[in-house]
């Protein structure tokens, strides 16, 4: 994967068949939903505009109801049975209810058409764990990101299709009936991709079904606290939904009341805004390097705060009188652009923020409750979404302007990400060492799948620079226990992220004979969890480019705790700002910027194998002439 682009996995059975159908349901879900909207708001017998306001919410609460009520459910099936054939009894049901709803449409039934929108609403969330459940067992590690990414553009490119077409096809002359073929066609489309999903097996096949969906809803959360960094994962992508769901919700009022804009500016917005969450969901897999890179949520969380205030101070802050601007007139104000550029950034950066929140549940949730999980998930950001809507009413009901609620939602967005990366600061530290390590060099990795996904192991590594650790840490996708000078340990800011990561700071004998027994005791415990451990065994950093000797402290920690040893080489980092070529690091002007560099893994060494001749030879060779 990582010599591959992410596209590439639509060519892939594993996945195509998969993407198509999840694609598909989205699509329709959205033409159906946008049809009813504009059937009961312009075409229906209904009286008055209050019954019309009435309909209207009335739908979008019944549509969000089931995944309080079924979400759980949802989660328990999904981890029980075989997922691909879960997957076609859903689509089944979806043909069946869009059966109805052809008929619905044709009789211009409005009470009908609302009662099987809430039975949509039940077969999207009986989708919505297996969705994101069969991810991991169709894709490896390095494609999850990728897979995600492709997953929530094409989710996001549904729901601006969808929501355009229908509003499109129920405004033709014989509207309900061109609706009414559609939903069915895509429907058995949908269906039909679905028949060449893989299988993938069940994860508890002998779970017992907890049919009362307010225990199980409870169960599950109580079950996803246990994991601190995904039950927050979970929070944040729940956040996400509520400030998406607040710009989704305005930006019709906010085009016409403020912006002085008819459907049509409506529709750019709308356009917009997805396109931005879609490429953003896309350049996730290059940027952070085919792994689940934590540094880009708070890297999403900046952008969309910054975009939002940028949002509140671009738009015009009287309301709009006059006739509204259609697309051309509007793109000719030359302060529309950036409104437009703000909310393709919001986009942008919320698509950073959330697709490796996705891949990270995914990843280290347990394979047994997945699922459930993913379910339990589902339900919080159902409750999100309606206390967006709660918010919005609150604070438009106070006077506020929708400009002034978009930069209350911005602020809200700052406190809330400062909140969840002081109660986890694995996301922080990640987003500091992405930046550094991405805007001075453009690093290449090979022989990562050495390192085992699981179970202790002890990296050795030649020292070039201030940055090593840094490089390797944002190369590896698990958690490393770095053993470093302690002089190192304490540089500012660095500090941070090497006392987050769990590092451990070790002196000389000569110096701290305390410190130095000290740090033995932590890597021992380090390896007794099954970590990783990595350790730069010539003791410092090289003053010449060459390998100093490898000291004998790499035997005495395998002798104590024998784990696989696996040997590594930078390359690259000689000469540059943090290393000593030329005199003291990081006292003299840099000279290169963007330097390409290389993380060079071997294949593991037995523990009774591993001394530390043998290891400098390795690692010698690993770096070859490339200092």
């Amino acid at each position: 994967m990582a010599d591959e682009s992410q596209f590439s996995l639509l060519k892939q059975r594993r996945f195509g068949p998969f993407f198509i159908t999840q694609f598909l349901g989205a699509f329709n879900d959205n033409v159906f939903k946008n049809a009813l909207v504009i059937l009961i708001a312009f075409k229906s017998a209904t009286s008055s505009v209050e019954d019309s306001n009435y309909l209207v919410n009335l739908s979008a609460g019944l549509f969000i109801l089931p995944f309080f009520l079924f979400s759980a459910t949802a989660g328990q099936f999904a981890d029980k049975f075989e997922k691909s054939r879960l997957i076609r009894y859903v689509k089944l049901l979806e043909i069946i209810i869009m059966a109805g709803a052809a008929i619905g449409f044709y009789l211009g039934n409005v009470p009908l058409l609302i009662g099987l929108l809430f039975l949509m609403g039940a077969q999207s969330t009986l989708f919505g764990p297996v969705k994101y459940g069969i991810l991991p067992q169709h894709l490896r590690e390095d494609e999850l990101v990728g897979g995600n990414g492709l997953v929530e553009m094409g989710t996001f490119l549904a729901i601006l299709l969808g929501t355009m077409l229908g509003g499109i096809l129920i405004g033709l002359d014989d509207g309900a009936s061109w609706i009414a073929g559609t939903v069915v066609v895509l429907a058995v489309l949908g269906f039909l991709g679905s028949l060449r999903i893989p299988a993938a097996e069940p994860t508890d096949p002998a779970l017992k079904i907890n049919w009362n969906p307010i225990t199980e809803t409870w169960r599950i959360a109580a079950f996803a606290r246990q994991n601190r960094t995904v039950f927050l994962s979970i929070l944040g992508i729940s956040w996400f939904w509520l400030v998406g769901a607040t710009y989704l919700a305005q930006l019709p009022n906010y085009s016409r009341l403020t912006l002085g804009g008819n459907e049509q500016v409506v529709t750019l917005l709308l356009t917009v805004f997805s396109l931005g969450i879609g490429l953003g969901s896309l350049l996730c897999e290059r940027l952070s390097g085919h792994k689940v890179e934590l540094g880009l949520v708070p890297f999403g969380s900046i952008g969309i705060t910054v975009f939002g205030v940028d949002l509140f101070f671009a738009a015009p802050h009287a309301d709009h009188v006059g006739e509204l601007l259609g697309m051309a007139g509007f793109l000719q104000g030359p302060g529309h652009w950036r409104v437009l550029v703000d909310i393709g950034l919001i986009g942008l950066f919320g698509g950073f923020f959330i697709v490796p929140l996705y891949a990270l549940i995914q990843q280290r949730s347990a394979a047994s409750h997945r699922s459930r999980i993913i379910a339990g998930n589902n339900i919080l950001n159902a409750f999100f979404m309606v206390l967006s809507a709660v918010l919005a009413i609150i604070l438009l009901n106070h006077g506020f302007s929708i400009p002034q609620l978009f930069f209350v939602m911005a602020l809200f967005n700052a406190a809330v990400a400062v909140y969840i990366y002081t109660l986890v600061p694995e996301f922080l530290m990640r987003f500091i060492v992405w930046l550094m390590v991405n805007t001075m060099y453009r690093l290449r990795s090979e022989g990562l799948e050495h390192i085992p996904d699981e179970g202790a192991a002890v990296l050795v590594c030649n020292h070039v620079s201030f940055m090593d650790a840094l490089v390797i840490a944002g190369c590896c996708r698990r958690p490393l226990r770095f053993v470093m000078d302690h002089r190192i340990f304490k540089i500012p800011v660095l500090n941070f992220v090497f006392r987050t990561a769990g590092a451990v700071p070790i002196a000389p004998a000569r110096e701290d004979p305390v410190m130095l027994e000290r740090a033995y005791e932590r890597i021992a415990e380090y390896l007794d969890a099954g970590d990783v451990v990595c350790i730069f065994p010539e003791g410092k950093i090289t003053a010449d480019g060459e390998l100093s000797p490898f000291r004998s402290g790499i035997e005495r920690i395998i002798q104590r705790n024998p784990a696989p040893v696996i040997p590594m080489a930078l390359r690259g980092l000689w000469g540059s700002f943090f290393s000593r070529k030329g005199g003291p690091a990081m006292l003299r002007m840099p000279r290169r910027f963007w330097s390409k560099i290389a993380l060079a893994v071997g294949v593991p060494v037995a523990p009774e194998q591993a001394n530390a001749p043998a290891l400098q030879t390795l690692v010698g060779e690993l770096r070859g002439d490339w200092k």
